[in-house]
């Protein structure tokens, strides 16, 4: 056994000429090893949002492991939400997930309602879902256009950002700002809806599915689109629920969960839509989600226009909502009262809660703990990129480099809401 011990080059005659190899002293023959590169992918890369650090280990071009580092953005969100009361938390959650704002404001909202033992009117209900449909929307088309951008097309991209633009506008008509909203409150939302406002919603929504159509003409049939995003970080159904996807990350596996269906909230059950599922689980089958799920938010925002009751926009609890303006310049009490919600807050009783949402990216969760006081005790939020970023990992192997981008892209992450 030991005369064979060791690495054995078997002699020829063409290699007796160049080297004499002694199998059994202290000559070894010559042996090259070959070693991975490991590299950093960003946070310089566009792909990579300036906040991403990917360390991937390659093999030639082909990426052997990616694994993720977060951090670079961390904002302690979480831990400054103890120091301000509920009514100041709200612009922090806008600026979590700051593609789709009013999405995450419904869910931190929820929470805090939820511990009030609370309800928003019929009125307020509508309009939260009329805005979290167009967040929907406005998320959709960024996510849609960026991955046509990171595959290399440039030409959608400037026309969704136009239907951004016009939803934008929307949003700034109804709350004043365009991007970090500060809209929804508990119990109902800020103010009413303007005059006019939803002709020019429907307006904007009737020649949206054009848009899409262009854009699906342009795209979803290219041949160089589809080499690039078919069969690249496909993931199974068993692999997506061990991973704790959520949104359109689990449905494109063909996972019909949607919290909007299970479990109802705002009043979703009155209108009429499907859930669009995928079958492969892969970027190609994420693109088409995406655009089917903007189908669905049109048709729930149609039916929004059509059934919006009358009514009130907030719970009738004047110790929780600011009084009206003309009121408050009218009565001691009113002012008494909007001068101690502005300064103080409010007290929620004493509990925990969860409230969970079905967000654009999936479903975000606000764990709430409150002591009594006016500040919330912790506030723990489930993000909905955190674990699809995660799951970057096992859907990266045996992938290019290039392919790396793609998948990011389709995953659709925001590090303010990996980084909270």
């Amino acid at each position: 056994m030991k005369q064979f011990a060791g690495p054995v080059m078997w002699p020829t005659p063409e290699s007796s000429k160049y080297y004499k190899m002694y199998y059994n002293s202290t000559v070894k023959p010559v042996e090259r090893k070959l070693k991975n590169m490991w590299i950093n992918f960003g946070p310089q890369h566009p792909a990579a949002h300036g906040v991403l650090r990917l360390i991937l280990e390659l093999d030639g071009e082909t990426v052997l492991r990616a694994d993720p580092h977060v951090g670079f953005l961390h904002r302690a969100t979480e831990k400054l939400m103890e120091h301000k009361h509920y009514n100041q938390n709200i612009p922090y959650v806008d600026r979590m997930d700051y593609v789709s704002t009013l999405a995450n404001e419904v869910a931190f909202c929820r929470a805090i309602e939820n511990l009030l033992n609370i309800e928003p009117p019929p009125r307020a209900k509508a309009i939260r879902v009329l805005l979290t449909e167009l967040s929907r929307i406005a998320n959709h088309l960024l996510n849609v256009s960026g991955t046509v951008l990171d595959a290399g097309g440039i030409t959608p991209f400037f026309w969704m950002c136009e239907e951004r633009e016009k939803l934008y506008e929307m949003f700034e008509r109804v709350s004043g700002a365009r991007v970090h909203c500060n809209y929804v409150r508990p119990g109902g939302v800020a103010q009413d809806l303007p005059i006019g406002y939803l002709d020019d919603v429907y307006e904007i929504c009737a020649k949206l599915g054009e848009r899409l159509d262009e854009t699906e003409d342009l795209v979803s049939e290219n041949r160089l689109y589809y080499q690039r995003t078919a069969g690249i970080g496909a993931v199974s159904a068993h692999e997506a629920i061990n991973l704790s996807f959520t949104g359109p990350m689990l449905r494109c596996t063909g996972v019909k969960w949607d919290l909007r269906i299970a479990s109802p909230y705002d009043g979703y059950d009155q209108y009429d839509f499907d859930v669009p599922v995928g079958t492969y689980g892969d970027s190609y089958d994420r693109h088409l989600l995406r655009l089917a799920e903007m189908r669905e938010s049109l048709k729930i925002i149609n039916q929004v226009i059509d059934t919006i009751p009358e009514g009130e926009i907030r719970a009738d609890d004047c110790k929780i909502n600011l009084p009206p303006r003309a009121e408050m310049k009218t009565s001691m009490e009113s002012l008494i009262h909007h001068f101690k919600l502005c300064t103080e807050g409010y007290p929620v009783p004493p509990g925990a809660t969860y409230a969970a949402t079905e967000c654009p990216k999936g479903e975000m969760g606000v764990y709430m703990v409150s002591d009594g006081t006016s500040r919330p005790y912790r506030v723990y939020l489930r993000a909905c990129s955190f674990s699809h970023l995660a799951g970057l990992a096992i859907m990266g192997k045996r992938l290019m480099i290039a392919d790396i981008a793609v998948i990011i892209a389709t995953v659709d992450v925001v590090f303010g809401d990996i980084d909270r």
